[in-house]
C-alpha cells in the first residue's frame, strides 16, 4: 500500500513546466534559460509549493 506523494494537480503543474523546458521557454528567476532537466522538475515542484499542492517537505 503506497502513499501518493503529489496531487494530481501538482503532477499536472510539474508536467507544464516540462513542457515548456523541452520547448525551450523555461528561464529561472533571474531570466537565464532552463538547461538541467533537473532544474525544471525543482521550479516545477517549487511553483506547484506556492499554490499550496500536495508535494513532499522540503529536506
Amino acid at each position: 500500500m503506497s502513499k501518493t506523494k503529489y496531487s494530481e494537480k501538482a503532477q499536472d503543474k510539474v508536467g507544464k513546466v516540462m513542457h515548456e523546458f523541452k520547448e525551450g521557454k523555461l528561464k529561472s528567476s533571474s531570466g537565464e534559460k532552463v538547461t538541467s532537466r533537473k532544474q525544471a522538475i525543482a521550479i516545477g515542484i517549487s511553483e506547484a509549493r506556492e499554490k499550496g499542492l500536495k508535494v513532499p517537505k522540503k529536506k
